[in-house]
């Protein structure tokens, strides 16, 4: 299998696992179209730009370099990734899970 299809195919494992925790998703290519669309669309497309990764060996740093390279300012940008047979695993910059901590904290 190419990477193109391999990277198609996580997308579409990413979105059909938001999908079954209720979110509404959508493979982002497929919708938006062009080079710096998200990877996967939902409802915090304007706060989220999510880079899906579906690899045995995460380039991290070259993953979340490009997902800062595709996201707008404005928004988070979120590498998911998993390994075969592995959890979805979430990487964002610390200073955006320090927020979301202080959001949460200030909810309770």
């Amino acid at each position: 299998m190419n990477a193109r299809n391999k990277g198609v195919r996580g997308e579409l494992e990413f979105r059909d696992f938001l999908r079954e925790a209720g979110i509404d998703a959508q493979r982002g290519q497929q919708h938006k179209g062009g080079p710096g669309s998200p990877d996967v669309l939902t409802a915090l497309d304007e706060r989220v730009h999510f880079e899906v990764k579906r690899t045995e060996k995460l380039r991290l740093q070259e993953a979340m370099a490009q997902a800062y390279n595709d996201a707008d300012p404005s928004q988070i940008p979120v590498v998911v990734t998993r390994r075969n047979r592995g959890e979805w695993l979430a990487i964002l910059p610390a200073r955006y899970l320090v927020r979301l901590f202080a959001e949460l904290d200030g909810g309770m």
